[in-house]
């Protein structure tokens, strides 16, 4: 739980304060082990950023007054401001937001609307960890999904059900970093990938050339057709040499 929440902090809050494209936006948990992992939040957020991280040299301030105002009305929701846990202090003459964790907020509240962009985590809370699966999916689909857990078959579930422009397993913002891999979104979170040979694919057109000699011609692909004809082109293309030799002897 140490290093699955030190790699969590280091994804949101230490990857420019959340202000990035693939900080976590949310976390889920279920709720039995719900408390657990917001203590060992507030535990390693002490260790990172002290008691008052609004003074802490390792915390990004917010990028500019209009984001910050953005975050604050977030933060300041009804819905959310009475499930805070930890954080919630500000400073608008330095830009800064505390790293703030929200407990069980509610899915229909307007933190939970669209991306984040900032030092706010929520944390949703589902009775088995697989519904996690259900929670991910009627939302948008997202540019990195993270999962932490030593579960084979629940990775395996994860790789396979989860629709996202990446996915990493007990880590946070590493694939970004690799040139190996690519970098890009699916569906509402992007089209396409760069990264290495994965950019120079990405910016090019592969243009099909097809050559053929003028002779050895197929006049079953000509009219007028027959269904002696259109056997004999289906087991073609299907690649069914015995069946297409059947329909040309009839």
């Amino acid at each position: 739980l140490k290093v699955a929440v030190r790699r969590i902090i280091s994804g949101k809050w230490g990857s420019n304060n959340g202000q990035t494209c693939i900080s976590p936006d949310y976390l889920i948990t279920t709720k039995d082990y719900a408390s657990r992992v917001v203590d060992a939040i507030s535990t390693e957020l002490d260790n990172f950023y002290g008691k008052h991280p609004l003074r802490s040299h390792d915390l990004s301030r917010i990028v500019n007054p209009k984001h910050f105002e953005r975050l604050l009305t977030l933060l300041q929701d009804e819905k959310v401001s009475c499930r805070i846990v930890r954080g919630g202090e500000h400073d608008r003459t330095t830009l800064r937001i505390a790293p703030t964790v929200i407990f069980d907020v509610p899915r229909d509240s307007v933190l939970m609307e669209d991306e984040i962009f900032g030092p706010l985590l929520p944390i949703l809370t589902v009775e088995r960890i697989e519904e996690s699966l259900d929670v991910i999916d009627a939302k948008e689909k997202a540019l990195a999904a993270y999962l932490f857990t030593n579960s084979p078959k629940l990775k395996s579930e994860f790789v396979r059900k989860v629709s996202a422009g990446a996915v990493c397993i007990n880590e946070t913002n590493l694939h970004f970093m690799e040139p190996s891999l690519p970098f890009g979104g699916v569906g509402e979170s992007g089209m396409g990938a760069y990264h290495g040979k994965f950019s120079f694919e990405a910016f090019s057109h592969r243009k099909a050339v097809l050559e053929r000699v003028l002779f050895g011609d197929v006049p079953a692909r000509y009219p007028p057709y027959s269904r002696r004809k259109m056997d004999l082109l289906k087991n073609l293309l299907q690649g069914r040499l015995v069946a297409a030799t059947q329909a040309l002897l009839g």
